[in-house]
């Protein structure tokens, strides 16, 4: 099959069931999901192999725009003024669930450590995709507002992503070489430095230059994509001299454009969930077309049952975050259920430990695939159903 003709039925199939999933009430990104797997090499094979061969590509230009439009909304104001609950909702919930994986991905799924890590990792994001468009609408109809609920899971939300995007790349370069690397230790730091100080730099720069020279948004998204791709490949370039994160500079650039213009920032937003539209077909749909469906039949039982012990530990994390707040017993329960659903960062990185050859991929891709599966609809099921009966309306 040629490739324009697979990438038709890949965007149609995808939209088609995306649209079908959202009239039922469940995420569009499942319909994608499944559409990637029927159209897979393990089942129909439609998908040409032109496509397959860059699909690792295609998924990291979606992630960038992931966390462009994550960087271009986060408010770190917002963080502030939801206090010391959004803060520790950026990484207790995740540092708790990695905590999980090592546990029982050693124990029940035969890893090691820096294999369990890893997949920990991978699955400790929760899902912006899923979660943000319902707190979104709890504060247009005023559920939980006066306390600040949907603004510090959504604020919780977008940092949580970052953070363990950040711990995957260190335990991922680990499990590379099969030991632990005592550089992880003065690395990780000089990284973050490196890629928010250069991100935020270029935000700057770019948001005091749209201030005084007009260029249609059009224009400024190209910029801003071309910036985001060089980035990226300057942490290779660089990565043998200096330890650098492209992934933080590409957000940091789309939040110090965010503090410093707002409102370019929040027009550049929407324009972005556009291009979002077509990103997120090519994400979930190739992300399907991956997995083996029979290595998931034979391990994903036992998968499953470490995914759902895992989203516990999560979920005491949460609980942990909120303690000793102004939440009563209901507001806590409903931040724990919010904060569960896994989607887009799985989607996003949950391929690469496969392509970097590494042991313990098909078990993280599987992982990966099985937790949108399972934890983006039963997520948004019950944020939809329990949000009337667990928050107060202002």
């Amino acid at each position: 099959m040629s490739f324009l003709t697979s990438l038709g039925i890949i965007l149609l199939s995808g939209l088609l069931l995306g649209s079908v999933c959202a009239k039922i009430r469940l995420p569009p990104l499942l319909g994608m999901l499944v559409v990637g797997i029927v159209l897979g090499p393990y089942v129909l094979d439609l998908i040409s192999p032109q496509i397959l061969n860059i699909s690792a590509d295609l998924r990291q230009l979606a992630l960038i725009i992931i966390l462009t439009r994550a960087g271009l909304s986060f408010d770190f104001g917002e963080l502030k003024k939801n206090g010391r609950s959004a803060i520790l909702l950026c990484f207790v919930p995740a540092c708790v669930e990695i905590a999980a994986y090592i546990a029982f991905g050693t124990l029940l799924l035969g890893l090691n450590w820096i294999e369990a890590a890893v997949l920990g990792c991978v699955m400790a994001a929760v899902s912006p995709a899923v979660v943000v468009p319902r707190m979104l609408k709890l504060e247009r109809e005023g559920y939980g507002t006066d306390k600040g609920i949907p603004q510090m899971i959504t604020a919780g939300a977008s940092a949580d992503d970052v953070f363990v995007i950040l711990l995957f790349t260190a335990f991922l370069g680990m499990a590379g070489s099969g030991s632990f690397d005592f550089n992880v230790l003065w690395k990780t730091p000089v990284s973050i430095l490196t890629g928010v100080a250069l991100g935020a730099a270029f935000g700057w720069l770019f948001a005091k230059f749209f201030q005084k020279i007009h260029a249609r948004d059009t224009v400024k998204i190209i910029v801003l994509l071309s910036f985001s791709f060089l980035f990226v490949a300057l942490e290779s370039a660089a990565g043998a001299y200096v330890p650098y994160s492209g992934l933080l500079s590409v957000i940091a650039m789309g939040a110090a454009l965010f503090r410093a213009h707002p409102v370019c920032a929040d027009r550049l937003s929407a324009r972005y969930s556009k291009l979002w539209v077509i990103a997120e077909i090519l994400l979930f749909v190739l992300v399907g077309a991956t997995v083996d469906i029979g290595f998931a039949v034979k391990a994903g039982g036992m998968i499953a049952a470490v995914i759902a012990a895992a989203l516990l530990f999560r979920m005491l994390g949460v609980f942990i975050c909120v303690l000793k707040t102004g939440l009563n017993k209901k507001e806590r329960l409903f931040c724990m259920i919010a904060y569960t659903p896994k989607a887009t960062v799985q989607a996003a990185i949950g391929t690469i430990p496969l392509a970097a050859g590494l042991a313990c991929g098909r078990i993280v891709l599987t992982a990966a695939v099985l937790a949108i599966l399972l934890t983006a609809p039963l997520g948004a099921f019950l944020t939809d159903l329990t949000y009337k009966k667990l928050l107060i309306k202002s």
